[in-house]
């Protein structure tokens, strides 16, 4: 897969992970969308599924990266779908670079999210990627 497709990939399951704010489970959102519609790229399926189920750790990891007195219903929703989306790959896909976890998340916030959110996409994954080594050279 070339790092076009994965991008692209990478937007359709962030599509998917937003759309999922609105309805009760991913077979919702799927059933919902447009009989025409280009179904999802494998990797985004992939992805998406993925994230889906590791929801609670997901979102367990952004909270307690937050700022104090901050909670997750505080994020637009655009932005909690890219955080969630690069968790999942940081944290459950080890063939996946932090780095490029991070840099992807911070182009999707670009084009889905508020003026701040690239920069709060940035801090709080980073936070968490520093998190991720800290516990990993703790259980040495």
């Amino acid at each position: 897969m070339t790092q076009q497709q994965r991008r692209q990939a990478r937007e359709q399951a962030f599509a998917l992970l937003f759309e999922l704010t609105f309805h009760a489970s991913l077979e919702e959102v799927l059933a919902a969308r447009d009989e025409d519609a280009e179904p999802p790229h494998e990797f985004a399926l992939q992805l998406a599924t993925l994230a889906v189920e590791n929801l609670p750790g997901i979102d367990e990891s952004i909270a307690k990266r937050l700022k104090p007195g901050w909670r997750l219903g505080r994020i637009p929703r655009a932005t909690h779908a890219v955080l969630r989306l690069a968790v999942c790959e940081m944290l459950h896909m080890d063939d996946i670079p932090v780095g490029a976890s991070i840099n992807e998340a911070v182009e999707l916030a670009k084009l889905y999210g508020d003026d701040d959110a690239p920069k709060f996409v940035n801090g709080l994954l980073g936070a968490i990627a520093r998190g991720s080594e800290q516990e990993s050279s703790s259980e040495v």
